[in-house]
């Protein structure tokens, strides 16, 4: 299990420094679903490792990024919703 949660931090910091990276390219969107979703997933990856490893500030700036990240991602949803005529 230690080396999974091991794997999982540097998978999840990879991902958000794409997802940094892509937006200080200007080849993504910073306020677009793929964004969100990136920041989401690398997010809750770093805080798994994180509160594994007892990095206790580490694991609540994550669950805190997580938290605006998933907010981000159902408005980016509602929104399209809205935009295809559904309720």
């Amino acid at each position: 299990m230690p080396l999974f949660v091991d794997i999982l931090g540097w998978a999840g910091a990879a991902v958000m420094l794409y997802g940094y990276a892509m937006v200080s390219s200007s080849r993504m969107a910073g306020d677009g679903p793929r964004y969100q979703v990136i920041n989401l997933a690398g997010s809750a990856a770093l805080m798994v490792n994180a509160a594994w490893h007892s990095a206790w500030p580490s694991a609540i700036l994550n669950v805190v990024w997580a938290v605006i990240g998933l907010a981000a991602v159902l408005r980016n949803a509602r929104s399209d919703r809205k935009t295809m005529g559904l309720p």
